[in-house]
């Protein structure tokens, strides 16, 4: 996320303007002296000279003062950093690693009880990936180099496997890198050799080492960009031809042609191979059921550092899988829903509204969430039993599919309800197989639905739980729990709330979204309408109609009669936004505070001296009346800081002892972008929700946050909590599931964990940030409110709720025509309002892209701007009392924040309350420059007085002597 270019470079130095004016007068003033001095005598040369050289030194060192201490005092204080990680620390990360992996890694397919593998100890591993496997995502989910990383051949290594190793040569001769994939480039590459390059002499030489093959495919996402959906399209960096063939329209998430050639191959050769697919975007995995040969179906989205050793152990049966797929396996791709309408569609009818993202001009562009609520499983299972489509050719692997070396049975109890709409029953899991192992508990509901009605899915996760390890015939009870008005709907054209339709509720345990075990039956007697009179019991006011606009013009997809607008929902749209929409419409070129202002404010006091300090808040109310008395205290200049500059950071204000913090990017790790210091990359989020383990991903996030206090960070860039709303969404591997109720639970869990240490989550990206193309541009986002509700706000509400979120980082994307981060409805109406939240909300990266202005953001719950620098629009230029409101609004959200954690636990006051290292170094080399430039001078006006008096002693002596001489 750290989006450092030149145009940033250009604001940086823009900052330093009168620094650099100061050193330009000196230096020109320096060269004149320089030039006009060369007539003059040579001792007086040499002291102009001499002098103006000083002088230049000495500007310099002033001028490299007043930039370190003033525009870039903090990058520098960011850059230089406060703290490391303990091995302890590290180690006991590393084996957490790899307790996620044990339990992330999804066994999808094993025909023949193929795996465990424990009949050899030598394996051939096919597939160039095996030499160049996925790890995690790219961008700010890159792991650090500072750590080693275990590779999936290490990982089988490690196992005691013994591998082919001419097959690994052969790869490594043929490419030994993988293609670049950032924020900034992306070769879509595959690397794969042309079947006919495998040498005859090693396929024969592989089937005398083993008669058990391994194929590996991967695929890589990363931030910026979505994987292509038609790679007829892409430009390849790399002009190497044998490794790029795709079928005519094909896409990244089917297999090309080289990996077609190359499994061919292999399962011509061997008749037990095992498929291993390494990455996070759901694949198109069809060819697994295109071969006999192939009997074993793995997958292991990115492992982080040493997730492969989990694998190994996973592959000889030391380790018993347990992962469950967070995401639905399609037989068809370009079939999904969404299909149509994801990606790079640009308005042709909005060039008036142009904006700039890295110096490159851009048109708003937009994309149409036209499938409504039917995201993942629950368009499939709804589709399948509307007659749509045929699930089992639609479906390869359903959501919350995942085997294991042992079976299980479920038996569901009875189902009860408490005076407070809780509903309880037992599950009890019983070990039937001969091997220890986990299992997973998924609850499902299907509501009635009435034709034409409210929107409703066939299938609903509303709960989960994992079991303990259980040995071969042991049982454990489950005791499952969840609230009746969890089951609720949002009815946005009609109640403008959330309502429980009478009629009857299945609740299931099921094996997968697909397979039910067992059910029960609530009936509700009559329809409760959660209003403003009956609000749901977690809600501080009742959920109410925010996002009518953000619907737009767009056809939603509906279940009545059998879907029958499905064809007209999900075609391509038009790209041409209707006037009513286009008049609505708000960017830089627009924004002006004057439009907002509200002549009955009045100017809240500044610079008040009532002697309180931020430290005398921690643990108040937010709402306690000092609040006001310390708000009085800070000035306008320093609430411009405040709110300008919180990129890596939150900024100081000495006139309420407020701290400077830091603030490190990571959604897999910690990392401090400025110092490099950073934290083991743990796996992909992906594989975290695999896990379906709320422990773990607690441990998570207490391990995130002992690091992060160990570092001195105080805040942490993640949870990222965006939908897998499509396949090819680049940032996937950051985000957890389809699922938001699954998202919820385990990044609640997280935030909880790195909160037991004072470290504060941002949870991210908030909210309908789905996909990475024009993710710069204006993107607007249209979506209905049930869906906005229901499937993308949902795991953010949870966050709030049950993880207790302190931090929110909006995204970068519109929400119809409203800039996310700018939004009232979402950031005040639901985020605080509804669901509570009290603490403060950051921007995505500062870059201004036409459309990000402080004004605008404070005004409507937008807190802080992830900047370092002056951009312009991150200082707040308005002055009028509406402003100033707003302003001391979000000073005291950051503070509420920053206050209430580790930064004011008292060994970190103590801590901050030091001079910085880096100011100490500064003044001794200033003292020592100004010392040797001093003695410098006296060295040059002793020798210019030397050479006066030299002169003066041969000037020609009085008349009298000179006769002497004579």
């Amino acid at each position: 996320m750290l989006n450092i270019n030149i145009a940033d470079v250009m604001n940086i130095l823009n900052n330093c303007k009168p620094q650099l004016i100061f050193f330009a007068v000196v230096l020109v003033a320096a060269i004149v002296a320089m030039v006009v001095c060369r007539k003059m005598q040579k001792h007086k040369k040499y002291v102009v000279r001499t002098q103006a050289g000083i002088a230049i030194l000495l500007g310099l060192v002033i001028t490299i003062n007043a930039v370190v201490l003033g525009p870039m005092s903090t990058i520098v204080s960011l850059a230089m950093g406060n703290g490391t990680i303990t091995e302890e620390t590290s180690a006991e990360a590393e084996a957490l690693c790899e307790t996620v992996a044990e339990e992330g890694i999804v066994l999808l397919e094993n025909k023949d009880n193929i795996l465990p593998i424990q009949d050899t100890t030598k394996l051939n591993v096919f597939g160039w990936a095996s030499t160049n496997p996925c790890y995690g995502g790219t961008g700010s989910g890159a792991l650090s180099d500072a750590y080693p990383t275990v590779s999936l051949l290490q990982g089988l290594e490690n196992a005691g496997y013994s591998l082919n190793k001419e097959i690994s040569d052969f790869y490594t001769t043929y490419r030994a890198d993988r293609p670049v994939v950032s924020m900034f480039a992306q070769d879509w590459t595959l690397p794969e050799p042309a079947a006919d390059t495998y040498p005859a002499e090693l396929m024969e030489n592989a089937k005398s080492f083993s008669d058990t093959a391994m194929v590996v495919i991967t695929r890589v996402g990363g931030e910026g960009a979505d994987l292509p959906t038609d790679m007829d399209a892409i430009t390849f960096t790399d002009n190497t031809e044998d490794y790029k063939e795709f079928p005519d329209g094909a896409h990244y998430l089917e297999l090309s042609q080289s990996e077609k050639d190359m499994i061919d191959l292999v399962c011509s050769n061997f008749d037990n191979v095992v498929v291993v697919y390494n990455g996070a975007n759901a694949m198109e995995l069809n060819f697994v059921k295109e071969y006999s040969q192939i009997k074993g179906l793995i997958w292991c989205p990115g492992t982080g550092q040493s997730g492969f050793n989990a694998l190994g152990d996973i592959v000889n049966g030391t380790v018993n899988p347990s992962g469950k797929a967070a995401d639905t396996f399609v037989s068809d791709l370009t079939a999904a829903p969404t299909y149509n309408n994801f990606g790079n569609l640009v308005y042709d009818n909005m060039s008036e509204f142009e904006g700039n993202a890295f110096g490159a001009p851009t048109l708003p562009t937009f994309v149409n969430y036209t499938e409504g609520i039917y995201v993942g499983y629950r368009f499939y299972e709804t589709a399948a039993a509307e007659g749509l489509i045929n699930y089992d050719e639609a479906v390869l692997y359903p959501f919350g599919h995942g085997l294991s070396y042992t079976s299980f049975t479920q038996e569901m109890g009875e189902m009860k309800e408490d005076a407070d709409g809780n509903i309880t029953f037992d599950v009890t899991v019983t070990n039937t197989g001969s091997v220890a192992g986990k299992d997973v508990v998924e609850v499902y509901y299907n509501p009635p639905y009435t034709d034409g009605g409210i929107e409703k899915a066939t299938a609903n996760l509303v709960a989960f739980e994992k079991t303990d390890m259980l040995e071969a015939g042991a049982s454990q009870t489950i005791t499952v729990t969840f609230a009746a008005e969890d089951m609720a709907s949002y009815d946005a054209a009609g109640e403008g709330c959330y309502v429980l339709d009478a009629g009857d509720y299945t609740v299931s345990i099921n094996a997968d979204s697909h397979t039910a075990i067992d059910s029960k039956t609530y009936t509700v007697e009559e329809k409760i309408v959660y209003d403003e009179s009956n609000q749901r019991s977690t809600d501080e006011v009742a959920a109410e109609n925010q996002f009518d606009n953000a619907a737009g013009d767009a056809t939603y997809l509906s279940r009545a009669n059998g879907f029958a607008n499905y064809a007209e929902a999900t075609a391509a749209p038009s790209l041409t936004l209707a006037q009513e929409y286009k008049d609505t419409f708000v960017n830089n070129s627009n924004y002006d505070p004057a439009d907002y202002n509200n002549d009955a404010d009045e100017m809240p006091v500044t610079g008040a001296d009532n002697g309180l300090s931020l430290a005398d808040m921690r643990d108040a109310e937010f709402d306690d009346a000092n609040w006001d008395k310390l708000l009085d205290q800070l000035t306008i200049d320093e609430m411009k800081t405040m709110i300008a500059l919180g990129g890596y950071q939150t900024a100081a204000a000495d006139s309420v002892g407020k701290v400077s913090t830091i603030d490190c990017d990571g959604p897999a790790s910690i990392n401090n972008n400025f110092t490099g210091v950073g934290s083991i990359g743990f796996p992909s989020a992906v594989m975290i929700a695999s896990t379906w383990n709320k422990d773990i991903a607690a441990q998570f996030g207490d391990s995130i946050g002992t690091m992060a206090d160990e570092m001195g960070v105080s805040g942490w860039y993640a949870p990222a909590m965006n939908i897998h709303r499509s396949a090819f969404a680049g940032r996937n591997f950051e985000y957890y599931s389809e699922d938001g109720l699954l998202s919820g639970e385990i990044a609640s869990q997280a935030i909880a964990g790195a909160a037991e240490h004072g470290v504060y989550a941002y949870m991210k990206h908030f909210a309908l940030n789905d996909q990475e193309t024009n993710r710069l541009s204006m993107l607007c986002t249209w979506s209905n409110e049930q869906a906005i509700r229901e499937i993308y706000l949902k795991p953010f509400e949870m966050a709030v709720k049950e993880g207790g979120a302190m931090a929110v980082m909006s995204s970068f994307n519109y929400i119809g025509t409203t800039y996310a981060g700018a939004s009232s409805a979402l950031l005040k109406s639901v985020l605080r309002d509804e669901w509570g939240f009290q603490g403060f909300v950051l921007t995505d990266y500062y870059g201004v892209y036409g459309y990000q202005d402080a004004d605008q953001l404070i005004r409507n719950g937008n807190d802080i701007c992830l900047a370092n620098y002056d951009a312009k629009t991150n200082y707040v230029d308005d002055t009028s009392a509406t402003s100033v409101i707003a302003m001391r609004q979000a000073c005291k959200n950051i503070m509420f924040t920053v206050v209430n954690s580790r930064a004011y636990s008292a060994a970190a006051i103590a801590e901050s309350s030091k001079i910085p290292q880096w100011k100490i170094m500064l003044a001794g080399a200033d003292i020592l420059i100004v010392g040797l430039l001093v003695s410098l001078e006296l060295f040059v006006v002793v020798k210019g007085y030397k050479r006066r008096k030299a002169d003066a002693d041969s000037i020609i002596a009085p008349s009298g002597r000179i006769a002497e001489e004579n």
